[in-house]
């Protein structure tokens, strides 16, 4: 079923609600990918050292932790739009802040805050979206839905290069808070929806176990994709905060905002095609795929020397973000039930906070002794690490998790 014919045969409140909530998404996106070509620059040209830089870009996630599981609470008890509606209005007032307190502590606080819009919107965008989506096609409308993602990261930082050379900092941070309130406006349309709604209209739902943070947490089916998750979000984090340095580095004429228009291209290229396959083909093949192909970027990224490869980088990390971000979506809401959806996403994608925020203090330190090279060295192991998990942990034993990790047998898993 094409794209097309897919939203066509939606029912109309339905159709309208995710294309507005994909107009959303791109503004969201741009919004947050425009600042980072430029943020750990800008941060330097404030005098920040590189531990400096480290410890500020990893402040985001401290945002998003402290807020991630209180968004996936009210976005299953009360409402995700209005979960959507604070991230996207924190999205529009953050930039501004980097402006007014242009100081290293300063930052620290403004990117903790700016961390709580990713915890909001994903939260509730990919909540409203697993709500929204017919059971037989849930993998190909999270993956046709997750397209705003890279297109966004595409735009944003092409802006956010050109933007720099062109003008200096103060115009990327307003065109950042502009298209954050475009996307708050937009947010603003969606029809209110909430899991008690959804359930009353499904009396076989309202037997459905509500299961505590804690049971989550020690649930082998949410907890693995969770560590997966993290040591990802480590190589990420490390990716955002120490690419552009990398390239200053080296002393190479490239433009760091391309890289992540290649990365969103790429992204954007596979996300069109691996919904619809892994709805029959599962998708444990295809997040084996993706961490494939972050073990390739890093092993890449720890010997570049020229744009060139700093283009094959970006294909491999595109297409690794691509088949990992909506397969992992898939996977936790096919072991979750509906009104839990909210806690678990915050429990698995917090994973990758955690990561994050670990990424830039830790890695921070180790550059000034290991050089940029090797902390992309380092990087490997950790994806090597990721691949080893999944594969060998993802299902009730290793024969299983082989199988399932390589597409030869169905999630043990799967609650539908």
């Amino acid at each position: 079923m094409s794209i097309f014919y897919l939203f066509k045969s939606l029912e109309p409140a339905k159709r309208k609600n995710l294309l507005i909530l994909f107009a959303a998404a791109f503004f969201f996106w741009v919004s947050i990918a425009c600042l980072l070509p430029i943020l750990p620059t800008y941060i330097t040209s404030l005098d920040g050292t590189t531990q400096q830089v480290g410890q500020v870009m990893g402040c985001f996630a401290i945002g998003l932790l402290l807020a991630r599981t209180w968004m996936g609470q009210i976005a299953d008890r009360k409402s995700r739009k209005i979960v959507v509606l604070i991230g996207t209005a924190v999205a529009a007032i953050a930039p501004i802040g980097y402006l007014l307190l242009a100081s290293i502590p300063g930052l620290m606080v403004v990117r903790a805050f700016h961390g709580i819009s990713i915890a909001a919107f994903t939260v509730g965008y990919s909540s409203l979206v697993v709500d929204l989506s017919p059971v037989r096609q849930r993998g190909e409308l999270i993956g046709y839905m997750g397209l705003a993602v890279p297109v966004g990261l595409g735009v944003g930082p092409a802006i956010g290069g050109l933007l720099l050379e062109l003008a200096g900092y103060t115009p990327i941070f307003v065109i950042s808070a502009s298209s954050g309130c475009l996307s708050l406006i937009l947010a603003t349309s969606i029809e209110n929806t909430n899991t008690h709604s959804i359930r009353s209209q499904k009396k076989e739902d309202l037997s459905l176990p509500n299961r505590t943070f804690l049971e989550l947490i020690i649930s082998r089916s949410l907890i693995i994709p969770t560590v997966v998750l993290s040591l990802i979000g480590l190589l990420f984090g490390s990716l955002v905060a120490f690419l552009p340095l990398y390239v200053k580095d080296l002393n190479i004429d490239f433009n760091v905002g391309l890289f992540y228009t290649v990365v969103a291209i790429a992204s954007f290229s596979i996300r069109i095609f691996i919904g619809k396959a892994s709805d029959g083909n599962g998708r444990g093949v295809f997040i084996t795929a993706s961490l494939a192909c972050y073990l390739i970027s890093m092993a890449l990224l720890s010997i570049a020397n020229s744009p060139s490869i700093f283009f094959l980088i970006a294909i491999a990390e595109g297409s690794g973000r691509g088949l990992l971000v909506p397969m992992m979506l898939a996977l936790i809401s096919d072991r979750s039930y509906a009104n839990e959806r909210g806690k678990v996403f915050a429990l698995c994608l917090g994973g990758f906070d955690v990561g994050i925020a670990l990424a830039g203090p830790i890695f921070g330190s180790f550059v000034e002794i290991i050089g940029y090279q090797g902390l992309f060295s380092l990087a490997i192991l950790l994806a090597i690490l990721a691949l080893f998990i999944f594969i060998t942990q993802s299902s009730k034993n290793i024969i299983h998790s082989l199988r399932f990790a390589f597409g030869r047998e169905k999630d043990f898993y799967l609650l539908d």
